[in-house]
């Protein structure tokens, strides 16, 4: 029976291989980084880590660093990390910001303190403390609200105007990075910001459209989720004290930072 079995392996050859998964413009090189979540000690030591991963590299492949949002709330540090993401964006060569719900929502309540009054309750009272500004009571008051958004419009300065500047996605080849993935629904072109920002259900189960990768954060586990069609690298920075980034090329490649090994 044996025999046989490599008789007939020997007759048809090894099975084909995989294709590979879709993959970026091959003149790119990206870095994509997860939720941060206001913990500037994991980021900084993720652009460390990515800075010497793409001194390592031997090809010309243009090194793209992409930031995939939420920066923001949460973690006790905001402040900082806006800091570190402009510097990087200044010496990168080519640096990609984009907006996450988090974000959103902060620039939501900053231009409409008693509509956004929610982001307080999930993340936005870290923010204010790391600006250094009162946080609003429990049950605050419309002119409580519009006076703190407005402390915390004056604290943030130039980091607003540079959060408004952030983008939905960016696409390089094959790949799409955004946010929170994309509307499974609808095809690349057409695709609503709120879905890219915000999250559509059925996306993880359903992935993008059909020829695409997605990389995106959003979605937090305490594992990063690697697949031919999706990539998640939002690993809960905040509570988990573990900030991972994805390094896509020819090869797909995780890259990982952990507080306690700082």
């Amino acid at each position: 029976m044996l025999s046989s079995l490599r008789r007939l392996w020997r007759k048809r050859g090894p099975p084909p291989a995989s294709p590979p998964p879709p993959g970026p413009d091959p003149t790119h090189r990206i870095y994509a980084v997860g939720d941060v979540h206001g913990r500037h000690d994991l980021l900084e030591a993720m652009l460390w880590k990515i800075k010497r991963d793409a001194r390592a590299q031997a090809d010309e492949r243009q090194p793209i660093l992409v930031f995939l949002g939420d920066l923001v709330d949460r973690g006790d540090n905001s402040r900082e990390v806006l800091d570190q993401v402009i510097a990087a964006w200044l010496s990168w060569p080519r640096t990609i910001v984009l907006r996450g719900n988090h974000e959103d929502a902060l620039l939501s309540f900053l231009d409409a303190p008693e509509q956004g009054e929610a982001w307080l309750n999930y993340g936005g009272r870290q923010t204010f403390g790391s600006y250094g500004i009162p946080v609003p009571s429990d049950m605050p008051s419309a002119d409580e609200l519009h006076a703190a958004a407005a402390a915390l419009a004056r604290a943030m300065q130039h980091h607003a105007d540079f959060l408004r500047k952030t983008e939905t996605h960016f696409v390089s080849g094959h790949v799409v990075l955004s946010h929170a993935g994309l509307d499974p629904a609808l095809p690349l072109v057409g695709q609503p910001s709120e879905a890219m920002i915000w999250g559509r259900s059925g996306f993880l189960d359903i992935g993008p459209p059909p020829g695409l990768r997605a990389v995106h954060g959003h979605w937090d586990a305490p594992s990063p989720v690697v697949t031919r069609h999706r990539i998640c690298v939002d690993t809960g920075a905040y509570y988990t004290g573990r900030l991972t980034a994805v390094r896509l090329d020819a090869e797909t490649e995780v890259l990982s930072v952990d507080a306690l090994d700082l």
